[in-house]
């Protein structure tokens, strides 16, 4: 037998310390999950397993980050009514709908607000067409927010359109998530372009290991764009060509497929609580909160309220959203979601509502430019075919971006989160919720077209796929819960 020394003794100790500590402390306000995950990977990795735990284990911004989240919350609910019964309807609501709307507005602290216009836009260049257009009408100043944001040749027309603000006076505050400016190309002629126009440029959450405070893949996966507070852009796109210059899927041949959407009315105030809250946490300033926004005039006006979520929050608030609006659901649900990586309760909720008869789809890109993402999610579809959720897969070479349910006849929900467990609860995010019957008919249209290019998914075709392809679709979704 062999002999036991003290230094074996001493590690053997020190590895049981880890995994108490460990266990005590990743245990807390943690999904079981994720923190069985973060268990297994200490105890069979410890070293590693302790080092990636302190880059990347804590989800949440820091104190002084929540602070300011919460004190521009303060502000927002001070100023706008909370009182459901005063709110005017644009459009007839469902039976469920006020709890869900209590629900936002506990969760984000945004009202729903009445009397909006919303058009959806699914072309990319005409996505950037239109944005360009409404910056050519800006009297005061154009709020930008992107998660990506390069000047290239498709992006042109939008920078052309800034600059021809900033000749007209027009202030131009620009918001770029840090990590993504430094991942992809023209960083610096990008930034050139904005200085030499007089815009102000920031960064959200920079990298900085010494100085952030949080674990560094926490980011702001936010799109919108706000034209003096009459009108506001968000949805899927990025600021950057289709094909996002990546050298793999220019190899390729894949472009992204985005939704975007235009909206006038007092919804745009909301949109622009959300900018002048990010620009507040970067930058110091706190911009006016406008509330002066008037009425859109159109024959069929839409009840509208934006929910912001993300780790300046307590609560991971696009998902509680989610669940609440599949569980209230009575007839159909529509999904569409690039990266689909859903907390246990989405995934339950959408087998749930199958099971209750409900039509229940998913929409999808049958190929995808991330591989762990891209088998994490397929080790979800199973169950869901098993249930009767119907899911098609929008045909190669097109990267299916867009972001959106719809839900019945009554309810659509639009923006920028994916319903994977980065943008559940790491990523900062918003989402549009919107009642009316015209926009979930545009909605539908929409759908319908993605219908019309993708094949359907049979629950015979995916038992039958290969072998070393099930291995890693299962592998993938274990490394999907280390959050």
């Amino acid at each position: 037998m062999a002999e036991v020394t003290p230094w074996t003794v001493s590690l053997l100790v020190a590895h049981v310390l880890v995994i108490f500590v460990t266990a005590t402390s990743v245990s807390a306000n943690r999904k079981p999950s994720s923190a069985v995950a973060w268990l297994l990977v200490v105890l069979f990795i410890p070293a590693l397993g302790v080092i990636a735990y302190l880059l990347i284990g804590t989800a949440k911004l820091p104190q002084d980050r929540r602070d300011k989240q919460q004190f521009v919350t303060e502000q927002i609910l001070a100023r706008t009514p909370g009182d459901l019964d005063q709110l005017l309807h644009s459009s007839p609501w469902p039976d469920w709908l006020p709890t869900v709307v209590q629900l936002n507005r506990t969760l984000g602290s945004l009202p729903m607000l009445p009397n909006n216009r919303v058009e959806l836009i699914g072309e990319y260049d005409e996505m950037i067409a239109a944005i360009a257009a409404d910056i050519d009408r800006a009297r005061d100043y154009v709020h930008v927010e992107f998660f990506i944001f390069t000047l290239d040749e498709t992006t042109q027309p939008f920078f052309d359109s800034l600059a021809r603000a900033r000749d007209r006076g027009v202030t131009v505050r620009v918001l770029v998530d840090h990590l993504s400016a430094l991942t992809y190309p023209n960083r610096r002629g990008t930034a050139d372009a904005l200085a030499r126009m007089g815009a102000e440029l920031t960064m959200m959450l920079p990298i900085s290991p010494i100085r952030s405070g949080r674990r560094l893949d926490l980011r702001n996966h936010r799109k919108l764009v706000v034209i003096d507070g009459r009108i506001g852009h968000t949805g899927s796109m990025n600021m950057i060509a289709e094909h996002y210059h990546k050298k793999k899927a220019l190899r390729r041949g894949l472009h992204w497929h985005e939704l975007m959407m235009r909206m006038e009315g007092p919804v745009v105030r909301e949109l622009d609580a959300v900018f002048v809250t990010d620009w507040y946490s970067e930058t110091d300033e706190l911009l006016p909160l406008d509330y002066s926004a008037v009425p859109a005039t159109a024959t069929e006006l839409l009840d509208a309220q934006v929910l912001p979520s993300g780790p300046s929050f307590d609560n991971d608030n696009n998902l509680k959203l989610f669940a609440a609006a599949i569980h209230n659901a009575r007839r159909r649900i529509s999904i569409t979601s690039p990266y689909f990586v859903p907390d246990d309760t989405i995934q339950k909720a959408m087998v749930t509502a199958a099971a209750r008869g409900l039509e229940v789809e998913l929409f999808v890109a049958e190929i995808s430019d991330q591989f762990m993402v891209y088998h994490a999610q397929r080790s979800y579809y199973e169950e869901l075919l098993r249930a009767g959720v119907k899911i098609y897969l929008y045909r190669a070479p097109t990267v299916l971006h867009a972001k959106h349910l719809s839900i019945d006849e009554d309810v659509a929900i639009i923006g920028t989160s994916n319903m994977d467990i980065r943008s559940l609860s790491l990523h900062m995010e918003l989402m549009v919720m919107l009642v009316g019957e015209s926009v979930v008919t545009d909605l539908r249209a929409v759908q319908d077209d993605y219908r019309s290019n993708s094949r359907e998914l049979t629950l015979a075709e995916w038992l039958q796929r290969p072998r070393r392809e099930r291995w890693l679709d299962n592998l993938m979704r274990l490394t999907s819960a280390l959050m």
